[in-house]
């Protein structure tokens, strides 16, 4: 699903120059579970915005799905972030006076696809992260794991293969931080492919592989011995 070789990006602001990406090279299968940690200034959220198609590498190679969007235009990355890609974000970034059915709509509006009708697509999407009973409700009624559920609801929404989170429960308390990483489990477990850059080593532990990032470069790779969790409530997912 993604392949990564070579991966620099430095950033300049006046005579000083930062190099925040120094040779980045992994692949990501095809319904697998990546988290990616690392200390403040390590370069996650450099490389979380490269894999979504938000900034563009000053060297090496990304080629998400087949396509090398290396070194690609405006209007392909933001057609094929819109068709391939849903975010997830510790802010929830929701519309304070929107119901949730209208905030899970929004991508439709930016979507280059026939969406048939919005409103039950998006009645789907509330359904399949448990929480279409709060369809109707503003963000401001909803609790913070209900608010990160309405944003998951939003990324399903044109059915992305690929699903970028940042510190998706870092707004949470234990609880709803697990439920909504039961939701991430089994949006993988339905074949989805999830990048999840996190801080929290526990959080972590809940992916197939861990990433660890350090000064731009990779320092570690390695598959999660996990066991069995039982779900903490979350809706399923089909």
């Amino acid at each position: 699903m993604i392949e990564v070789d070579g991966l620099t990006r430095s950033y300049r602001r006046g005579a000083l120059e930062t190099q925040v990406l120094r040779g980045v090279s992994f692949r990501v299968q095809r319904g697998e579970f990546l988290a990616v940690m690392g200390r403040s200034g390590s370069g996650k959220s450099t490389l979380l915005n490269i894999l979504g198609l938000l900034d563009t590498p000053d060297g090496g190679r990304y080629v998400l799905d087949g396509t090398d969007f290396s070194r690609s235009g405006d209007d392909e990355r933001s057609a094929a972030r819109n068709r391939k890609i849903g975010f997830v974000f510790q802010q929830f970034h929701l519309l304070e006076r929107a119901s949730a059915v209208r905030n899970v709509v929004l991508p439709l509006l930016y979507a280059e696809v026939d969406s048939g009708d919005p409103a039950e697509r998006a009645e789907r999407a509330l359904a399949a992260v448990g929480l279409l009973h709060r369809a109707r409700h503003l963000p401001g009624e909803l609790s913070g794991g209900e608010q990160q559920r309405v944003a998951i609801a939003r990324a399903l929404i044109n059915d992305p293969a690929l699903i970028l989170a940042d510190e998706a429960t870092g707004n949470l308390d234990a609880q709803s931080g697990g439920e909504i990483l039961d939701i991430l489990r089994r949006l993988v477990d339905a074949g989805r492919t999830l990048v999840l850059v996190t801080h929290d080593k526990a959080v972590a532990e809940r992916a197939d592989r861990i990433l660890l990032l350090d000064d731009g470069r990779i320092v570690g790779d390695e598959a999660v011995q996990r066991t069995a969790q039982a779900p903490s409530g979350a809706a399923g997912l089909a």
